[in-house]
């Protein structure tokens, strides 16, 4: 087929249904800039996780991006492509650094956390029901936000006083409008927090049971290599705050607005046609947390279904917001919300060897979060007309800047 002239991805996202239209009116894969890089945008679900299980294709840029070196130190995004975490690993060292985290989020532990969850979230409606009757409330703000941030701070060992920092950080990391200075300044904040993490937990007279001090076991411990080393610790700290806050954001986020914006899913909810795990299914395939993920690369030469070909070293974009929305995967109304979709497939939290192992602790976090506010706030509604909510501006990151909510009329 003729080649396409490459498609600009908005930093800001300002429309990213209408742009997640165009990836997929474009073929199952097209070439598209992300803030200057060149990449293969992937928005057709069976291509996409035919390559997110490719041993062909890898997360490690620096063993098989090309333009690595030249891409890191001007690209604002540098740091999804330069941490040494299970995030940006291949093949064996992915193999060793999953298994060490993995025990985090066991089934187990994450049934353990249950009571704390819903204790967490009856303190945040508990706030929320002393606040006076009609008055307008920010929901992203006082639940979305906080939930989240706790449950993590919880799991990981981070106190308190540090939690509002590391979100500030945390936000920044998401956002695809910072210039390459700004997202440089804000990756040495992030390294300092971490750092004094490490420091304070390394200084406690008995270890925790966090898992940031297990993690630190692990690194000071093992003496046979496979344990962290010094920058695999800090990163895989990194990547679990981040990735266990954020995300979690945005899904609390969108699932209140389908639910606020649409009456008939709140009838289907009350009359029993779909249950809470059903709404939380179908947010995470009508609006996925993470609309874009940077990025993979091609370790060969992969032939498309079209006759064209990803070539070795060039960058591969999982485009999971437009692939969840596909009509050949969804049907003519892939579009629409629907609680009582029979199928709820789709690729937010991954697929293959990287699907994030956080996936039962959000889904719990969610379910909890959304059951309790709807109990509590039967008559719960949108301040504002839903066209005037906001998205936030970025490309990877698929929430709203604000969510605001009247609790009772």
């Amino acid at each position: 087929m003729p080649e396409q002239p490459v498609l600009v991805l908005d930093p800001a996202s300002s429309d990213h249904h209408a742009e997640h239209e165009a990836l997929r009116a474009r073929g199952p894969a097209t070439r598209v800039d992300v803030l200057g890089v060149t990449a293969w945008s992937i928005s057709d679900p069976q291509l996409l996780k035919q390559l997110l299980n490719s041993a062909q294709v890898s997360k490690d840029a620096r063993a098989h991006w090309p333009d690595f070196a030249e891409a890191v130190p001007t690209w604002p995004l540098a740091l999804w492509v330069a941490v040494n975490n299970m995030f940006t690993a291949f093949g064996d060292d992915h193999r060793r650094l999953r298994r060490m985290v993995a025990p985090a989020f066991s089934s187990r532990r994450v049934r353990a956390m249950r009571a704390d969850v819903e204790s967490m979230v009856d303190s945040l409606l508990d706030d929320l029901a002393s606040r006076p009757a009609g008055e307008s409330v920010d929901l992203r703000e006082h639940l979305a936000y906080p939930l989240p941030i706790a449950v993590i701070g919880r799991l990981m060992g981070v106190p308190d006083s540090r939690r509002e920092s590391f979100r500030a950080l945390v936000d920044n990391v998401f956002s695809t409008t910072l210039t390459a200075a700004q997202a440089a300044a804000n990756t040495a904040s992030l390294y300092e927090a971490l750092d004094q993490l490490i420091a304070a937990k390394r200084a406690e007279s008995e270890p925790g049971d966090d898992m940031t001090s297990l993690l630190i076991a692990a690194r000071d411990d093992e003496g046979d290599g496979s344990g962290f080393t010094d920058a695999e610790l800090r990163d895989t700290l990194l990547l679990m705050i981040s990735a266990g806050y954020e995300t979690t954001v945005n899904v609390i986020d969108q699932a209140v607005t389908a639910l606020l914006t649409d009456p008939e899913q709140l009838a289907h909810l009350r009359a029993g046609r779909a249950d809470w795990n059903d709404v939380v299914e179908e947010t995470l395939r009508h609006e996925p947390a993470v609309k874009h993920l940077p990025l993979r690369f091609a370790v060969a030469d992969i032939p498309l279904p079209d006759g064209r070909t990803i070539a070795r070293g060039e960058a591969i974009l999982a485009s999971y917001a437009a692939a969840n929305r596909h009509p050949d995967w969804h049907g003519p109304t892939a579009d629409r919300f629907d609680a009582t979709r029979p199928s709820k497939e789709h690729l937010a939290f991954g697929h293959g060897v990287h699907f994030c192992l956080g996936a039962p602790l959000a889904r719990l976090e969610v379910a909890t979060a959304l059951r309790s506010l709807f109990e509590r706030f039967p008559d719960i509604e949108l301040a504002v007309p839903a066209e005037e909510l906001r998205p936030l501006p970025s490309l990877i990151s698929n929430g709203h800047r604000s969510l605001p909510v009247r609790l009772r009329p």
